[in-house]
């Protein structure tokens, strides 16, 4: 069973809809209690680093993160939710989770490692993304270089190059899949990325999955 977290700070339809569609059973709970026996969790997020940090100690999820993350259960973290399970983001200078090492920063402040200012942020739309560092699990049927569809303003920024197992080019190298032990997570929305994106989502529940193919 998936458990998808709501903390008032979410893209939980299209989530919800993406499972509907793999027919993979799941809870949506804005409650840690809830969630407690699942299988695995979903961890979406939309909108400001500090305003879901905020929600996320309103709620007791970020407690619950930092011990679902030790328990070694798999967590898949989706946009704001790759970004905030890092240390720091520069967005609202917020101290974040620090489920991974490393930090969040603007794309104008990436100019030392050459972005082009010219370039329209957030960065909206589809990209195509290179797999690296021996790619993942997750991403299994998945062509490399599929199109993945972004919308973000803020840059991952691990301190170990090898947990990136994916890069969109966007005037720099932006890391796009980062994944270590239990916990991966996607800079794009899978939920929204169609057939590629379904094809992640589905390695990620394939366990609570019926035998039916349904892409």
């Amino acid at each position: 069973m998936t458990g998808i977290i709501d903390y008032n700070a979410g893209n939980i339809k299209s989530v919800e809809h993406a499972l509907e569609y793999l027919d993979a059973p799941y809870v949506l709970s804005g409650n840690p209690c809830e969630l407690k026996n699942v299988d695995r969790v979903i961890f979406p997020g939309v909108g400001d680093a500090a305003y879901a940090m905020q929600q996320l100690k309103l709620t007791g999820f970020d407690s619950f993160l930092k011990d679902w993350a030790e328990s070694g259960k798999p967590i898949l973290g989706i946009c704001l939710g790759s970004q905030i399970v890092f240390d720091y983001s520069e967005e609202g200078d917020t101290e974040c989770l620090g489920l991974l090492k490393g930090s969040i920063r603007r794309f104008s402040s990436l100019k030392d490692k050459g972005f082009d200012t010219s370039l329209k942020v957030p960065h909206i739309g589809w990209n195509n993304v290179s797999f690296a560092n021996g790619g993942s699990s997750l991403l299994n049927g998945v062509a490399p270089d599929s199109d993945f569809y972004f919308v973000h303003s803020y840059v991952i920024q691990p301190e170990d190059s090898s947990i990136i197992k994916g890069y969109a080019d966007y005037g720099i190298k932006v890391p796009a899949i980062v994944e270590k032990d239990n916990i991966a997570v996607f800079q794009f929305h899978p939920e929204k990325s169609g057939k590629p994106g379904l094809g992640i989502l589905r390695n990620f529940v394939s366990s609570d999955l019926s035998a039916k193919e349904k892409f």
